[in-house]
């Protein structure tokens, strides 16, 4: 089995469309290696942008046929929704080619470099991205592979999930999910939070114990309450019951106007222009861990207020008759919660949309759903939902969006379900004031940043 970077040279991915799949394809592409990859959304004869932008970094794309591997092809590499059964799976196995899973490929990656690996169930893809723009003000030079785009390299004209620099250092995503996250061992670990997401806490702080351990250097932990007697050592970086200590560095003074948010650490001033109190949290993280590398406050306060965000993390698609439109990645109740929350600060009045995934996630987490909003929605606040998103496969479709919501109502809250999305705009027209944020949240589903777009056009 493959152990080492040094080991391949031809690389292909099954899935490569995909966040992930998509980010470590262009990272091997930027270091010399010939890299491939299909996808079952590369149609013949239809334009594709993931696969024009991915083509021209150097990511030879195929339709997913299997005409892309052959005798010359080293490793192929799915992701975890990639099944045996799939023809060009087969074909690598008829020809012994080894295969291994995205996390695999990561952490044999994350091996070659210097890694800073961001692990929890919040704030990953923003806290890396703050820490990355940090590095690269300190002239670090850093790589990146992250589960978002950064908006920066986006207007570069690329994905925006990956950039290859000529510095010492890595960073990258460490998932929790799906447990890939005991795999990595990295000379920086940063665990932001635990919130009960794909597994019950429990399971949750015996999968961050172990990353904890296989940490090489420094383990730095915010916001993790739940973790302090089960981590602390020698080399971990501890913290007392103010989840904003980080370090011995502490965020004060924190304010939101519009949708800017400041604050201070050891008496530096913070100005970013992104909104909401966890990305205060986000950035502590980040100012922490550049603060183990030598990064100065100031540099860090400069990058920050430079910070452009990442793709459907509280993006602003525009403002129209004084409706905001946002749209955001948040999924489980507690991202929904605070994403909810930062947009209080900016209208008066809120109407989220949320469109759940899956229907064991949902199952699984629906009375924290349920508590969440209710806790988070003021008296004129409304939340409505779509119906689940089904992404394929054996499921037991034995629960409803409309469950949630009917619980939610029930609580004397503003709730409606509004089964398919395509007619949620007419619904919701007579329910927008002149000072009001539309927040759309949702993801794993493809197709919801078109919808977005689409939404905001029409509106």
């Amino acid at each position: 089995m493959i152990s080492s970077i040094d080991e391949f040279e031809n690389v292909f991915f099954i899935g490569v469309a995909g966040t992930g799949m998509s980010a470590i394809a262009q990272y091997l592409s930027g270091i010399g290696k010939n890299t491939g990859g299909s996808d079952r959304y590369f149609i013949l004869g239809e334009f594709n942008d993931t696969r024009d932008k991915l083509e021209k970094e150097g990511v030879h794309c195929f339709l997913q046929d299997g005409s892309g591997i052959n005798a010359q092809t080293d490793l192929v590499v799915v992701s975890t929704a990639i099944e045996d059964s799939v023809p060009e799976v087969q074909k690598a196995k008829s020809l012994s080619i080894p295969i291994i899973k995205r996390s695999e490929l990561l952490a044999i990656i994350a091996k070659s470099k210097k890694t800073i690996a961001v692990g929890g169930t919040s704030g990953k893809s923003t806290t890396s991205a703050m820490l990355f723009d940090i590095l690269k003000e300190a002239e670090a030079d850093p790589s990146i592979i992250s589960g978002a785009g950064l908006v920066s390299i986006i207007k570069e004209g690329k994905i925006g999930n990956a950039h290859v620099g000529k510095g010492e250092w890595l960073i990258i995503e460490a998932d929790e999910s799906d447990g890939s996250i005991v795999q990595y061992t990295p000379e920086i670990g940063l665990l932001l939070n635990i919130d009960k997401d794909h597994q019950e806490i429990e399971e949750l702080i015996s999968i961050f114990t172990t990353f904890k351990k296989n940490t090489k250097d420094i383990f730095i932990v915010n916001q993790c309450n739940k973790l302090a007697a089960g981590l602390s050592s020698n080399n971990a970086v501890d913290f007392s019951t103010d989840p904003n200590i980080l370090t011995g560095f502490v965020a004060k003074d924190f304010q939101q106007k519009g949708l800017n948010i400041s604050f201070k650490i050891k008496d530096q001033h913070f100005e970013l222009n992104t909104v909401g109190r966890h990305n205060m949290e986000n950035a502590v993280a980040a100012v922490a861990v550049a603060s183990q590398l030598g990064v100065d406050l100031i540099t860090c306060a400069k990058a920050l207020n430079k910070y452009e965000g990442i793709y459907r993390r509280h993006q602003l698609l525009g403002k129209k008759n004084g409706v905001y439109v946002i749209d955001d990645y948040a999924h489980n109740p507690v991202k929904c919660a605070a994403s909810i929350e930062a947009c209080q600060y900016i209208a008066s009045k809120v109407i989220a949309w949320f469109q759940p995934h899956g229907y064991g996630p949902t199952r699984f987490l629906k009375n924290d759903f349920i508590n969440e909003f209710v806790k988070v929605l003021r008296d004129q606040d409304e939340i409505w939902m779509s119906e689940i998103f089904y992404a394929g496969g054996t499921a037991t479709k034995d629960i409803s969006a409309s469950d949630l919501i009917k619980e939610i109502a029930a609580s004397g809250k503003k709730a409606f379900f509004i089964e398919d999305r395509n007619d949620f705009l007419k619904a919701v027209r007579p329910h927008l004031t002149d000072n009001c944020v539309l927040l759309l949240m949702g993801a794993r589903d493809p197709g919801l940043e078109f919808f977005s777009k689409k939404l905001w056009e029409q509106l």
